[in-house]
């Protein structure tokens, strides 16, 4: 049997999530192999938020048209919302954790003192910690796991956050001093998840990956939680989180059934200002789509409609300034 090649990013954690993938399908008998693709962001130090939405993506997607590889994994959050029709996301594994880690000397979050120095690279944890009102000063870092860790470890930092799905595939969980509850920190939408992408065409590969990797829960999961970005016309550089949960309830007449309970968060504003807004409902599991929606529409409602004014463009020394 020729073997399935599935694209990487070349850096660890990639590798390491693309690995996962590749054994779960050789152990159901498809063997792989697996294929390096550098992407611009890979190659770039400029912050995420000056590089764009799909800045890890467009490389692997284009060795997929290409036909230099037959799969591609990403991180799901790192899709933007718009998909290609030649390409189709075939599966979403099983989800990792969604929280967010705090890496410390020490010290969980509620214990960092006024002026303590958090770094993270991201606009959506920013506004929340700067919510927190705690008087952190957030700071703008880019880099691997090991890259910001470091900081830490050599007094630039108090604490970086980073996403805990990225320590436990790493084998490095044991390095958080804290998971932030997502009552205080909503993560990315689909943080955690991976998308397994390959051609549309290509309609056995299509069938293997659904029937050996898909859980269709994360995905319904999912695809709420992303309907709130494509709702928004949002990107991953946008201070937006969300998490869908299945949940047990009652219909009308007393049977148990699962429902769908989706929570979003929006920065609006400055974010070193920590101004946020926050919606939440309730759906079928049929409606994930409509569900992802409504909620955003009640983030606009709360005020969401002023982001154009909110600075969310503008460079990471902004976003992240003193407020």
């Amino acid at each position: 049997m020729t073997p399935l090649r599935i694209g990487t990013r070349p850096s660890k954690l990639a590798v390491a999530q693309t690995t996962t993938i590749a054994d779960r399908l050789t152990a159901a008998g498809y063997p792989c192999e697996l294929v390096t693709v550098a992407t611009s962001g890979d190659r770039s130090t400029a912050p995420v938020t000056q590089l764009g939405v799909g800045v890890f993506v467009s490389a692997l997607r284009d060795a997929l048209t290409a036909g230099d590889i037959d799969v591609a994994v990403h991180s799901f959050k790192d899709l933007p919302t718009a998909q290609p029709e030649d390409l189709r996301i075939a599966a979403v594994p099983p989800r990792e954790d969604v929280r967010d880690a705090l890496v410390t000397n020490g010290r969980v979050l509620g214990e960092l003192g006024r002026g303590a120095r958090v770094g993270t690279g991201s606009p959506r944890r920013g506004v929340q910690l700067y919510a927190l009102g705690q008087g952190l000063e957030v700071l703008p870092i880019r880099g691997n796991v090991d890259t910001r860790i470091g900081k830490v470890r050599s007094g630039e930092l108090d604490a970086v956050v980073v996403a805990a799905a990225g320590l436990r595939r790493l084998g490095r969980i044991e390095e958080a001093d804290e998971l932030i509850d997502p009552l205080q920190m909503l993560p990315a939408p689909a943080q955690g998840a991976l998308a397994v992408e390959c051609r549309s065409a290509d309609t056995d590969v299509v069938d293997v990956l659904r029937a050996v990797l898909d859980d269709p829960a994360v995905r319904v999961a999912v695809t709420a939680e992303r309907a709130v970005l494509a709702t928004l016309a949002a990107g991953c550089t946008t201070p937006v989180g969300a998490l869908a949960d299945v949940v047990s309830d009652l219909d009308d007449e007393g049977h148990a059934v699962d429902r769908l309970s989706l929570r979003a968060v929006l920065g609006v504003g400055d974010i070193a200002e920590g101004a946020v807004v926050r919606a939440s409902a309730t759906a079928e599991m049929d409606a994930a789509e409509k569900l992802g929606a409504a909620v955003a529409h009640e983030l606009l409602d709360l005020g969401a409609e002023d982001l154009p004014a909110a600075g969310l463009d503008s460079s990471a020394n902004r976003w992240i300034g003193s407020s």
